[in-house]
């Protein structure tokens, strides 16, 4: 997995790629609750992501709590097929807030 991190619009930008399983899902969730600190609402890219299992979703509904908590948006951004099969599978596609592209916001 590799991610870079952007400013647009006043969202923190989180751009995941590549496979977020149980081997990296941890640098995953370091990654998103070090961004949730800064109070920034935030945005996770998963267009890139080609896999992604139950531990990578378990780092996503993690920051979308502590995202909640802390009253700041949370929402996923051009999620690829594979990683929303697995969204709907845990019928998390209806909980998250998911976004095409960024202009829809």
């Amino acid at each position: 997995m590799e991610y870079k991190i952007n400013k647009n619009g006043g969202y923190s930008v989180i751009e995941l790629e590549g496979e977020i399983d149980l081997y990296c899902s941890p640098d995953a969730r370091k990654v998103i609750l070090k961004e949730l600190k800064n109070g920034d609402d935030m945005l996770i890219d998963l267009s890139k992501v080609s896999y992604i299992d139950s531990s990578g979703i378990a780092c996503l509904v993690e920051g979308y709590q502590v995202a909640n908590e802390k009253k700041v948006k949370f929402a996923l951004l051009g999620v690829s097929q594979n990683a929303l099969n697995v969204l709907k599978l845990a019928r998390l596609d209806n909980v998250f807030k998911i976004y095409n592209s960024i202009d829809e916001i």
